[in-house]
């Protein structure tokens, strides 16, 4: 790709091809610090990149803010602002890439289209609150809220642009006599006292730019911004023309006392009551549920169990949060809004309480361990390290390590009574003897797949469609067999299910091609070619679901399900594509967890999806599922439970952050479920037990 040129003022004459793997496609917009680009990954996700100008890449002092923008960016990553993907501040010129969202700004949509209706109006005010609560729960502070800093997304505003935000705990801090911010939106104390800037600052520049949206001005207006400073500290606004039902709200935001202002739950609270056709529903397409919900069983909050971390509902504002957002929930469903909710297993019907524990099996080993149930324990991996955990308490029974191995992206898993693990990258498949973690035996795996496990077999698949069985047990082949169709095809098994399907797709992304292997004979069972790109989640009674993903922009478009028996096909398309899916398969129900923290359900049986969650979360694990509760893993080590039912959240843990809190995960590691006890890994090393069937005591 030629360079791109840029005849922006101030700007380079020539603008760079990639930023770290991201390769630049077009400009979408320039300031004074530096160009954003749209961007793809190499999977084809779209992506806003933010590259630093070659003159303030220099400048320390500059890194060092945009290192604090990133890491603010990191901390607040989720549904309600643009989700950060990945980043350098230390490279030549300093980047930021983020999800790209479609929608103008505030302050496009107002020039273009004139000022908003009292409805848009109040959505907005609802949605910049909810951002503000979800920010603010993280500590920081924006101080730069103002129209050209809101996305209008299809499913509710985003604030963007972390450029002079301010973690409470930063050390980094605004010099004295040096004013920053935008005047028209600065809070009186942005100009008083800048250094004791907190988060009722921001509700302030709400206010100013509610007004802005209703009247296509400021509460205080001048072409300059010295007498606009002087306004600001001493003047009362100009409200003319704001919706009489939200003038007195936006008269309190706009108050000169930080403490006279409300917060952002406050605003929330008040929205409600304003009018009875206040709907947060109004940014997203019109969903359908599930029939009327039934009566819950009675709450009983049962004892804590000593060693347990109790739960709250706002994140510690200490350590920077890895791309995630604190435990703010906005779901979508008949039910409106609402805090976690109480959910347990009547008294009577519950077995002795469990206690939970929390243990780190490889000390001093850092990232996430990657973990899975089998031959009676919890099998984990991490830093080229293997072991075996008690489930019930956490000890650990016995650790694996050798020479020139590397962290694999697959937890061990068991299969023929042994422990099979992955090492060298996942290019070594080794065996492990359940007891004492001693090698049985050990081969190599070719570069290019991954091998598929059903019951005892191991399945390999080569790039010249040969498929090789291994007997878990022994490692020894035991069938190999070309199958037209397989090279280059991976395969992919599912627990419950007796076969292993190996998949490709057509050039152009217009059919995949299906194969069902019989992994102990290596028989194909059967044959299909599908519509659409498909990558298989899932197999139940006899069927397999796929998600159907856009070959040009990869995102998830709709959810299929294969009947091979009949020949039949049902599919059901999302109302909006989703990026980055992850996706599990529980009846007839699928759930699927998108990169920017949107969770749904899909019934399959009635081809409806039944509800939808934004969780805030950004790239968080794939969802797994019991026959009451989804949990999902974030990067920052909270686990989270939502009811199966009707998508209400229940209970999350606590973050559990190592030392490398302001990196983003390439993957977080999904949670275990096994008879009731879920399990679930953390970035500072620690792999922790709860009891799942008692989310809201966690």
């Amino acid at each position: 790709m030629a360079p791109q040129s840029n005849a922006g003022a101030g700007a380079e004459a020539e603008l760079p091809e990639y930023a770290g793997h991201y390769r630049l496609e077009s400009r979408l917009g320039s300031g004074g610090m530096g160009v954003v680009h749209l961007a793809r990954s190499t999977s084809g996700m779209k992506l806003a990149v933010k590259v630093v100008h070659a003159e303030f890449a220099k400048d320390p002092e500059f890194r060092g803010r945009f290192r604090q923008e990133v890491a603010a960016a990191r901390r607040v990553s989720g549904a309600f602002t643009a989700p950060v993907v990945d980043a350098d501040p230390e490279a030549d010129r300093p980047w930021m890439a983020t999800l790209f969202i479609p929608g103008p700004t505030l302050s496009d949509e107002v020039k273009r289209n004139g000022p908003l209706d009292a409805a848009r109006l109040r959505r907005l005010m609802a949605g910049l609150a909810e951002a503000l609560r979800d920010i603010h729960r993280v500590g920081v502070v924006h101080r730069d809220l103002k129209p050209s800093n809101v996305l209008l997304a299809e499913d509710g505003p985003k604030v963007i642009d972390f450029g002079i935000s301010r973690p409470s705990d930063s050390e980094l801090r605004t010099e004295t006599g040096k004013l920053i911010g935008t005047p028209p939106y600065m809070a009186p104390e942005q100009f008083r006292r800048p250094r004791e800037v907190g988060p009722a600052a921001d509700v302030f520049a709400l206010g100013s730019v509610l007004v802005h949206a209703a009247t296509g001005r400021g509460p205080f207006d001048s072409d300059s911004p010295y007498v606009v400073a002087y306004q600001v500290v001493h003047d009362e606004p100009d409200l003319s023309g704001v919706p009489d039902e939200l003038a007195p709200l936006l008269l309190r935001c706009l108050a000169k006392e930080p403490e006279d202002r409300p917060t952002p739950d406050e605003l929330m609270r008040e929205l409600r009551s304003v009018s009875a056709s206040y709907d947060t529903q109004a940014f997203i397409p019109a969903q359908r549920t599930a029939g009327a919900a039934e009566p819950e069983p009675p709450a009983r909050e049962p004892a804590r169990q000593p060693g347990r971390r109790p739960g709250r509902r706002a994140l510690l504002v200490g350590g920077a949060l890895v791309a995630v957002v604190s435990g703010a929930f906005a779901s979508v469903r008949l039910a409106g809004l609402g805090d976690p909710v109480a959910e347990e297993v009547p008294a009577r019907t519950v077995p002795a309480a469990f206690g939970g524990w929390e243990a780190v099996p490889v000390p001093k080993s850092g990232g996430s361990p990657k973990c899975s149930y089998g031959v009676g324990m919890l099998l984990c991996a991490q830093g080229g390290v293997v072991v075996g955990l008690d489930p019930s308490d956490g000890s650990v029974l016995w650790r694996h390590s050798g020479a020139e191995q590397t962290v694999s992206d697959r937890p061990p898993v068991a299969a023929g009574g042994l422990v099979q693990s992955y090492a060298d990258g996942g290019r070594r498949l080794q065996a492990l003897d359940p007891a004492t973690g001693a090698l049985v035996w050990q081969r190599t795996v070719p570069a290019q797949g991954s091998p598929g496990l059903a019951g005892g077999t191991l399945l390999i698949a080569g790039s010249d469609g040969t498929v090789t069985g291994v007997d878990g047990a022994s490692g020894d082949t035991s069938w190999s067999r070309r199958t037209a169709g397989l090279g280059g095809a991976s395969l992919v098994s599912f627990a419950g299910d007796s076969l292993v399907y190996a998949t490709s797709t057509s050039d152009d992304g217009s059919r995949t091609r299906v194969t069902a292997v019989d992994p102990d004979t290596g028989d194909v069972r059967w044959e299909a070619r599908l519509n659409g790109m498909l990558e298989p989640v899932g197999a139940q009674d006899g069927s397999v679901c796929f998600l159907s993903v856009d070959p040009d922009s990869r995102d998830t478009t709709a959810v299929v399900r294969y009947s091979p028996r009949s020949g039949a096909t049902t599919r059901v398309a999302l109302p909006v594509s989703r990026p980055d899916v992850h996706a599990t398969v529980r009846g007839d129900v699928v759930y699927l967890l998108a990169a920017g923290g949107s969770l749904e359900a899909v019934d399959l049986r009635t081809q409806k999806r039944l509800w939808s969650l934004q969780t805030s979360v950004s790239r968080a694990s794939a969802p797994v599922a019991d026959a009451r509760h989804v949990y999902v893993s974030t990067p920052d080590g909270r686990l989270l439970a939502v009811r199966a039912r009707d998508g209400r959240l229940l209970g999350q843990t606590s973050p559990r952050l190592g030392k490398a809190s302001d990196q983003v995960v390439a993957a977080v590691p999904e949670p275990v479920v096994v008879d009731g006890r879920v399990y679930a890994a953390a970035p500072d090393g620690s792999v922790f037990a709860v009891d799942g069937r008692s989310p809201s005591a966690w």
